[in-house]
């Protein structure tokens, strides 16, 4: 289990930002959504071509705006926005805008005629963003601007503890001249911290941190040039030391989901990427993390500190859909300070670098600490015991696409289709493992987004999760019948040698229990009906009908709890990110099971890739080999 300091970093860390503040310059800009009905049956009068009718529209800040509504939002004593905006309707959205944000903004001046308020226009067609229509990419900063700006520059770097530099256009504030009379500034105000965040510029400033993305680095450092290119880990370890040698101060650099990396005085660290199961919109993203970097580096926290703030809050904003969204310390709290992390992401994605225990196809992802003394061992159900349910996904992603498209489900345009059944297929993939009823509550919120189904026919999760369950269900009841029968065995349903493992360990005192996303009643049935439910002695919990209720999780907080268990003395055996993180977590072993179901031997690369990115210390294809997976697990071993 955390320790206490570990469980109140992130409250400290929130507390200390209330006495900062911070001043934003940079390119202060308007995310205008326009979301348009796809009927163009009507002709215009005038050109004879389709008419685009907006059906709805939106304005939230963008740019360093954004940057600004972010660090207010944290809950900081002041943020201060410096900037040019025009005299036009959207500069006074922006000041309207950033008004209710409790931002500042005597910084922010505004002209007439010669500078346009820039405005990133965001036509929508369903749930597809068309072309975008810009505004401002025309402007120029004449001499008298220039003067202006640095003159509210000035003053904030002697009121404020921190400035961030935002350069987002290249027609924006910050041309090459002005950079070099900022950079003045930051040489000439030592008692004021700067950090950089620049699409097109980082390079021409001096004396700031830098915050960048992985191919803005690689740009930086002569690496590859196109955002197809991919930048390895190892590459951005490298460009992280040698933009910190370069700078002399500390650098950031957003590895997407999979988290950050951090080079300052003290090394270089890696801060990991959090899970996110629902659908997420990465627009503002990288303004959220330089907003959450530079407000706790303002309060005095180190860098790493500063850049798992960053990951949590940026975990937050990437829920939000069409809109540049805000974190605000009850959000972020609401993640908390141990989240779901990603681990070895790069591992996941190479399974040619596996390291093996030699003769086997037993992957060891990190060393296991000390000597393993295993008294309690948590077992995942289907997928990793019974493949009772295999080809649950192959049942649940088309009922979730009819439950999506609802009345449009024989018309639908096929884009929409392949569009709804991506976004099933990445959602059923990222919460393999949760309670049925989890999934359905998320497929609730999809059906909303989508708004194919009018509002007063939405089911509730429990609705969708009946649904589903019903046509689950036949399936599983086929499949016992034949069980029954003797057309099929018990081994038919299991994966390879799972119940001889169940019964070694057993037999050598180790507790068992068993965890399963299905509701409870069935799990039980279902292992009575395989033959190994005797072996749990009674402990066999599953969902309860209830969404608040997480049976994996707190089945493993009750037992640790009961038996005053941390680390070493608890494993855990699954195919699913769930059980893995929660076990993680608390110190215990993660043995990840990559079944193949068809198969019910051998490994698949999907689970794998998931298993290994959920924290699992070790993965096995199935338990063929259970003389060497005992061994490793510090477990005696004996005839298979």
């Amino acid at each position: 289990m955390a320790n206490e300091a570990a469980e109140n970093w992130l409250d400290n860390c929130l507390h200390r930002l209330r006495n900062v503040r911070v001043c934003v310059f940079g390119d202060f800009c308007v995310d205008a959504y326009w979301l348009i009905d796809p009927d163009e049956s009507e002709l215009s009068v005038e050109t004879g071509l389709p008419l685009r009718r907006v059906r709805e529209q939106h304005y939230s800040v963008g740019g360093a705006a954004n940057v600004a509504a972010n660090v207010a939002a944290l809950g900081v004593a002041e943020t201060r926005a410096v900037s040019l905006i025009g005299e036009d309707m959207f500069g006074s959205v922006i000041l309207g805008l950033l008004a209710r944000e409790g931002v500042n903004t005597a910084g922010l001046i505004r002209r007439d005629g010669d500078w346009q308020t820039m405005v990133f226009g965001k036509p929508c067609v369903g749930d597809v963003e068309q072309n975008r229509i810009d505004f401002g990419g025309f402007n120029v900063v004449a001499h008298d601007m220039a003067d202006a700006l640095i003159a509210e520059l000035e003053r904030a770097a002697c009121e404020c503890d921190l400035v961030i530099l935002n350069q987002q256009v290249p027609a924006g504030v910050s041309p090459p001249g002005v950079i070099e009379r900022i950079n003045a500034i930051v040489a000439s105000h030592p008692e004021c911290r700067f950090i950089v965040d620049s699409r097109d510029r980082a390079g021409q400033y001096r004396g700031a941190m830098l915050k960048l993305n992985a191919h803005e680095a690689a740009r930086l450092c002569g690496g590859p040039r196109t955002l197809d290119e991919a930048v390895s880990r190892d590459k951005v370890l490298q460009y992280a030391a040698r933009l910190r040698d370069r700078a002399g101060r500390a650098v950031f650099i957003t590895r997407g989901e999979v988290g950050m990396v951090v080079a300052d005085e003290g090394g270089i660290h890696e801060v990991p990427g959090i899970q996110v199961l629902e659908v997420i919109d990465s627009v503002g993203a990288g303004d959220t993390v330089v907003a959450a970097i530079g407000a706790a580096l303002a309060s005095g926290a180190d860098a790493v500190t500063a850049a798992r703030l960053a990951n949590i809050a940026a975990s937050v904003t990437i829920r939000k859909h069409k809109v540049a969204g805000t974190a605000d310390p009850e959000e972020i709290c609401g993640v908390g300070p141990d989240p779901d992390y990603i681990y070895l992401p790069d591992l996941a994605d190479s399974p040619a670098h596996a390291a093996l225990i030699e003769g086997t196809q037993i992957e060891l992802t990190r060393p296991l600490s000390g000597k393993p003394d295993i008294r309690h061992a948590l077992f995942d159900h289907d997928g990793t015991i019974s493949v009772l349910r295999h080809g649950w996904e192959q049942v649940m992603e088309p009922m979730m696409v009819r439950a999506i498209l609802g009345p449009r489900c024989a018309d639908a345009p096929e884009s929409l289709r392949r569009t709804v059944a991506r976004q099933c297929h990445d959602f059923i993939d990222k919460t393999t493992g949760v309670q049925t009823l989890v999934q359905t509550a998320g497929l609730v919120k999809m059906v909303r987004e989508f708004g194919c189904v009018p509002e007063e026919e939405i089911l509730d999760a429990c609705g969708y999760k009946a649904i589903y369950n019903e046509e689950l269900l036949k399936m599983v009841r086929g499949r016992l019948a034949k069980l029954e029968s003797g057309e099929l065995a018990r081994s038919d349903f299991t994966v390879k040698n799972a119940p001889a493992l169940l019964q070694r360990l057993y037999d050598r005192g180790v507790t068992l229990h068993l965890l399963s996303g299905t509701d409870e009643e069935d799990a039980r049935a279902e292992a009575q009906a395989l033959g190994y439910a005797h072996l749990f002695e009674g402990r066999i919990h599953g969902a309860v009908g209830d969404v608040k209720v997480e049976a994996k999780r707190d089945v493993t907080e009750r037992i640790i709890l009961e038996h005053s268990l941390g680390g070493a003395p608890l494993a855990v055996f699954g195919d699913g990110p769930v059980e893995m993180r929660e076990v993680r977590k608390r110190g215990g072993i993660c043995v990840g099971v990559a079944s193949d179901e068809v198969r019910r031997c051998g490994l698949n690369p999907a689970k794998r890739r998931r298993l290994i990115r959920a924290g699992a210390d070790l993965i096995i294809p199935d338990f063929s080999r259970l003389d060497e997976l005992l061994e490793v697990l510090g477990i005696e071993r004996g005839n298979a």
